[in-house]
């Protein structure tokens, strides 16, 4: 890493003097500017450094960097597993030897794990290793983290912000378009008799036959078809790590096919009554819509209550209509 490259990166580094308001913007256009000046120094394109970084900030509790790059390297492969110093500090000539990932990114000659700088470097210059094609990337990012969701779910985030162009996408709809007749209450965690013995991991929305459902987030289709319980349905992984899962469709939008780039609003299936059956099954209960919200934090994914974001986003989506 020459002088001249670390010079750039501290640049892109160095904080810039704003208001309150202008922050997230200003921390958005940071992380973009290093992504980018990283692609150009190694190849890798810029949406896949920025899909692990999103990733890594939605399973991190703790980065190790307290600046604005969430990607963090365990000890052992930043410094080498078999170096005898497992600091957060150490030369570069050092991790070297032991072959460890850690690299310099601001010229001090130091590879901190804690630097933004570093991080980004060592493992953009770690992953090019692997080679810049697709397939190449998901090789070395299944080296990484050994997790197939993982890296499928890193893969598709790198899909969006390639589609989208930016990384600020963080905005939400509410799933059935608001001038139509709808009704839902709080129904996580009741109990369900179909199938033996489970409990609602979602919230119905009641809704006529054929009323657009419509993807609440910035994802990627990632499963579309049918199963006994939940009839037509379509699953969405979103940029957050969460799967958006919407059930009992009557039917799919036209040419909506799983690995399809969506954003908010854009219509995916229809309301119905389908499942509890054998595929084409309907009718059992009255028209709606489920939809169920799974948070996945790198070893596991679990489901959680999506009534209060439903009664955020449609607060939301209410006031885009003013």
């Amino acid at each position: 890493m020459t002088r001249i490259v670390a010079f750039i990166l501290l640049l892109a580094l160095l904080p810039q003097h704003t208001t309150w308001a202008e922050e997230k913007t200003d921390v958005t256009a940071q992380r973009m500017n290093l992504y980018r000046t990283m692609e150009s120094l190694t190849q890798i394109p810029w949406y896949y450094l920025a899909a692990v970084d999103q990733y890594e900030r939605n399973i991190q509790k703790e980065p190790a960097s307290e600046g604005i790059i969430s990607i963090t390297i365990p000890k052992e492969m930043w410094n080498g597993a078999t170096n005898p110093s497992q600091k957060d500090v150490l030369p570069v000539s050092e991790i070297a030897f032991f072959e460890g990932m850690g690299q310099d990114g601001d010229g001090d000659n130091l590879a901190d794990r804690t630097n933004d700088a570093d991080i980004l470097v060592s493992f953009s210059q770690w992953m090019s290793e692997f080679g810049t094609s697709k397939q190449d990337i998901k090789i070395a990012l299944w080296n990484y983290y050994e997790r197939d969701l993982s890296v499928q779910t890193i893969v598709n985030t790198a899909e969006v912000f390639k589609s989208e162009k930016t990384i600020d996408l963080d905005q939400h709809i509410f799933p059935v378009p608001l001038h139509h007749n709808y009704s839902y209450k709080n129904t996580w965690g009741d109990p369900r008799g179909f199938g033996g013995r489970r409990i609602h991991e979602g919230t119905d929305i009641f809704a006529n036959y054929g009323v657009p459902v419509r993807a609440t987030s910035y994802g990627v289709i990632e499963m579309k078809g049918w199963n006994k319980y939940g009839g037509w349905r379509i699953g969405v992984r979103d940029i957050h790590n969460i799967y958006h899962y919407f059930a009992h469709l009557n039917g799919f939008e036209k040419n909506v096919n799983v690995g399809q780039v969506v954003k908010p609003g854009d219509v995916i299936g229809y309301v119905g009554a389908s499942g509890y059956g054998p595929p084409g099954t309907s009718g059992k209960f009255p028209p709606h819509l489920h939809y169920g919200m799974y948070k996945d934090n790198g070893h596991s994914e679990w489901s959680f209550d999506p009534y209060p974001h439903l009664k955020l986003w449609e607060r939301q989506t209410r006031q885009m209509k003013k």
